[in-house]
């Protein structure tokens, strides 16, 4: 296949292969997304192939199969295409500031408290602004920003994916049965815990390796004998004797449940506000800038805001 000698790209064909590999090669799925009829997004993709002088896709069952190098293409363009889109929309929101729409994401374990209000106060100070809001995992929320689905979203703990600042910790404490042995302590030390069983998430979740993490560090290796991947769950089970869980603390009180402060630095997890774009149009920037001036409000611990590029067990 020979290359073309004319050096522009058709960004329309570069947005088309990202969603096409986004629906796993389903043509007909990745048209409708953006709206065009299958034919033209196939002619466009194929004359992406003769622009590069490379295939890209190749008949697969009822699919495309997309090649390596379509795939290395598609992932090496995705967050410039956002940032193209990010400028434009920025460019439009000049004239009307006020005016817009923000889908915004938040954790499962967020939607209680803190966040509902900081979002109803964002909404009585900018009434021309609408909120298209999703909670989810944590790795969902990743995966929305990476595809363009959310502007912003709060995860913890900070993903190295997308861009992110860490503004604030959620502090973790003992999750215990009303009548067990140490319910009317202040503080006291995982090890004493030791002799327990745990409810927890699954391994694969940040709060379950953190869980894991600390219990080996106070010499034992947590009975985890109910696995449950939400924390509203995993209270109700450890206010029926069930077990005991190192958990955030809750909102509101849970009947049955004691909430016991544990001994000690280090236990928390970092919240971090992330970004589908570096650089967010002017109504994105709105309620990020809402989120940075009132996150010490209700953020359990405020940090100073860093970025993050450790690799970390799949968000919460």
């Amino acid at each position: 296949m020979e290359r073309s000698n004319d050096a522009r790209v058709p960004l329309t064909a570069l947005r088309e292969l990202v969603e096409l590999a986004d629906q796993d090669g389903h043509l007909t799925e990745a048209a409708a997304a953006l709206g065009i009829p299958q034919s033209t997004m196939s002619r466009r993709i194929h004359g992406l192939e003769d622009h590069l002088g490379v295939p890209l896709i190749v008949p697969h069952g009822r699919a495309i199969g997309l090649t390596k190098a379509a795939r290395e293409l598609a992932a090496a363009v995705r967050m410039p295409l956002h940032e193209i889109g990010a400028a434009l929309t920025d460019v439009a929101e000049a004239a009307d500031p006020d005016h817009g729409t923000i889908r915004f994401g938040f954790p499962l374990t967020m939607g209680a408290g803190e966040v509902p209000d900081l979002l109803a106060a964002f909404a009585a100070e900018h009434p021309g602004i609408r909120l298209d809001l999703k909670q989810a995992h944590g790795a969902e929320l990743v995966d929305d920003l990476l595809s363009g689905a959310l502007d912003l979203a709060l995860i913890i703990p900070p993903p190295p994916e997308v861009p992110h600042e860490v503004i604030g910790t959620q502090r973790i404490v003992a999750a215990l049965p009303a009548d067990h042995r140490l319910a009317r302590r202040a503080h006291i030390t995982v090890e004493q815990l030791a002799d327990d069983e745990f409810i927890s998430t699954p391994d694969s979740y940040n709060l379950r390796a953190l869980t894991d993490r600390w219990c080996r560090a106070a010499g034992f290796a947590p009975q985890v004998k109910t696995e449950v991947t939400e924390f509203s769950t995993i209270r109700e089970f450890v206010g029926r004797g069930m077990g005991v869980a190192l958990l955030p603390r809750a909102v509101r009180a849970v009947d049955g449940v004691a909430e016991v402060e544990l001994s000690g630095s280090g236990y928390v997890r970092e919240i971090a506000l992330c970004a589908a774009v570096r650089r967010p149009g002017r109504v994105v920037s709105r309620l990020r800038d809402f989120i940075r001036d009132r996150s010490a409000e209700w953020s359990t611990e405020s940090v100073s805001a860093k970025q993050s590029s450790e690799a970390r067990p799949r968000p919460d």
